[in-house]
């Protein structure tokens, strides 16, 4: 099979995933996020983490793109560490949830806001040098439109950095509701072959492509609900429970969860895959 055809059957399954109710509406998500606008950065403890772990990994490269884009900004953080790291280049700051590039404009950061969609950028080709986007395209459907759309509008040489979730995020709260009732509770997300086979077949190089744990502790489970729903990260897939969660259910969580007790508290684990990929010099 050639890396086109692969390419294609893998788009093929994404979408017909995402037809199956697999992943959350794009809509669910930018209207959660856009309603935790003014809560989020009070609880973006992994958020700051991850974020700066991927800035971390462009920075030594030494690169000094002249534009750049923030895709999946939120409200704003990275554009303004972006900003202060490259003084002298124009940055865009893009998000899908209206409600965050509002929180984010009159911060600064980047010269331009932009309300878009990262499967259907609206930028034109080969239009900017970096592409800088963390924790945001696990929210995409079609992973293969956001790859294909990145190597549209980067210039020939230009890099796509990204950091996403994958499966095995938040193990121990999918485990516990599991032995509650069996519903979905917790987000799902691509499985880390996913993201091999999608990036290497995108006629992109990858530079690199791993995985980090990342582990959060919490004094309860009430803490950590609270946080994801602060981040506008709460369950917000098909197949969801409707109406309240009965206290009977919740007492089951909680009893469930204990299992995972440390020492430092209730373990949170989030599977971080990094990317960076590089656009080719010459098409392919």
């Amino acid at each position: 099979m050639t890396d086109l055809s692969h390419f294609a059957v893998l788009k093929a399954v994404q979408q017909q995933a995402a037809k199956q109710g697999e992943l959350p509406d794009k809509r669910q998500v930018a209207a959660s996020f856009s309603r935790a606008a003014a809560s989020y950065d009070s609880v973006a403890e992994l958020q700051r983490s991850v974020g700066g772990e991927l800035l971390s990994r462009l920075l030594h490269d030494g690169s000094n793109p002249s534009r750049w884009l923030d895709m999946g900004s939120g409200t704003g953080h990275f554009s303004r560490q972006l900003g202060q790291y490259l003084p002298q280049s124009e940055g865009i700051a893009l998000d899908i949830a209206e409600g965050m590039l509002r929180h984010a404009r009159p911060l600064g950061g980047a010269q331009h806001f932009i309300v878009g969609d990262a499967e259907r950028l609206p930028l034109r080709d080969n239009s900017v040098e970096l592409i800088f986007s963390s924790l945001a395209v696990q929210w995409c459907a079609d992973f293969a439109a956001v790859l294909s759309e990145a190597k549209r509008v980067l210039q020939p040489g230009g890099v796509f950095a990204f950091a996403s979730l994958c499966v095995g995020t938040l193990y121990e709260l999918r485990d516990s509701w599991q032995a509650v009732d069996g519903r979905v509770h917790v987000n799902r997300f691509r499985e880390l072959s996913d993201y091999q086979q999608l990036c290497a077949a995108s006629g992109m190089n990858v530079r690199r492509l791993d995985v980090l744990s990342h582990v959060l502790h919490y004094p309860d489970v009430r803490s950590l609900t609270h946080e994801l729903k602060a981040l506008g990260a709460h369950n917000i897939n098909p197949g969801r429970p409707d109406g309240l969660t009965g206290r009977a259910r919740i007492q089951a969580l909680i009893a469930a969860y204990e299992h995972f007790r440390q020492q430092d508290g209730l373990p949170a684990t989030y599977q971080v895959v990094y990317a960076v990929l590089e656009k080719p010099l010459t098409a392919l």
